[in-house]
C-alpha cells in the first residue's frame, strides 16, 4: 500500500501534484488526520482520489459503490464529484475508521449521498443483489481486504451496469506482484486476480499505474 504513485522520484511527485491536484480543503483536512493513523497509509492518493472524480464524471455516474471505506477520503472525493441526487453505497466493517467517514461527510454537507452499511462486505453486496439492485449501478471502487477480490469483483459486476466501471486498488501491491521471491498468501492472491482479469473478455481492461496501481473494468 502506498499514499502516492509509485515509482516516482520524490521531486517529479511534487510537481505533479503542483500542476495536477485540485484538493478541496476538506479533503486535505481529511488526509492530514489520517496519515496521523497508525494504519494512515491504508489512505488512497490524492492524485487516485482525483482520478476516480474525473472517471465518475466522464461516467456521469449517479449510483455508485464503495467497497471499503476506511477513513472515507474515497467516498467523500466520489460524492462530491457526484450531482445533488447521487448516491454512494459504502461497505465497511469498522466503526472505529467509518466514525471519522462520517464526519467529514456532514461537514462537507454530502452525507445525505452516502449510504453506509457496517457489515461484510459480501453480505451487503449479496443483498443488494437479492433486492433487485443488479445492473444499477454506475461506478464501482473495491479497495478491501484482498483475499475476498475475485468474489467483491463478481458481486460488482452483477451489480453494475452495461457501460458502467469497476476500479480496483492496490493491483501493484507495492510491486511485490512482480517479485518472484514474494510468495505470501496476499501478494499470490493478488497476483491470480490481475491475471484473471487479464482474461476476462466480459470486460474492457485497463491497469494504471497510479498509486499502488488501478485496474479499471469496463463492463461490456
Amino acid at each position: 500500500m502506498t499514499t502516492q504513485t509509485l515509482g516516482l522520484e520524490q521531486n517529479l511527485y511534487d510537481y505533479l501534484l503542483s500542476v495536477s491536484l485540485r484538493e478541496a480543503e476538506i479533503l486535505t483536512q481529511l488526509r492530514q488526520e489520517t496519515a496521523q493513523h497508525p494504519v494512515g497509509r491504508m489512505q488512497i492518493a490524492p492524485e487516485q482520489g482525483q482520478f476516480l472524480a474525473l472517471l465518475v464524471q466522464l461516467l456521469g455516474a449517479k449510483k455508485t459503490l464503495e467497497i471499503g471505506v476506511f477513513t472515507g477520503y474515497s467516498s467523500l472525493v466520489v460524492a462530491l464529484a457526484l450531482p445533488s441526487d447521487g448516491k454512494v453505497i459504502a461497505c465497511d466493517i469498522s466503526e472505529e475508521f467509518t466514525s471519522i467517514a462520517q464526519r467529514y461527510w456532514q461537514q462537507a454537507g454530502v452525507a445525505n449521498k452516502i449510504q453506509l452499511h457496517i457489515a461484510p462486505a459480501l453480505q451487503t453486496l449479496d443483498r443488494l443483489l437479492a433486492t433487485g439492485e443488479a445492473e444499477t449501478f454506475d461506478f464501482a471502487f473495491i479497495d478491501a481486504d484482498k483475499s475476498n477480490y475475485d468474489a467483491y469483483y463478481e458481486r460488482s459486476l452483477q451489480l453494475v451496469r452495461s457501460g458502467g466501471l469497476i476500479a480496483i486498488d492496490n493491483v501493484l501491491w507495492s510491486g511485490r506482484v512482480a517479485d518472484s521471491q514474494v510468495q505470501d498468501n496476499r501478494t499470490k492472491r493478488i497476483r491470480a486476480f490481475n491475471q484473471k482479469l487479464h482474461q476476462d473478455r466480459r470486460v474492457s481492461l485497463s491497469l494504471i499505474a497510479i498509486a499502488d496501481g488501478l485496474t479499471l473494468a469496463l463492463k461490456k
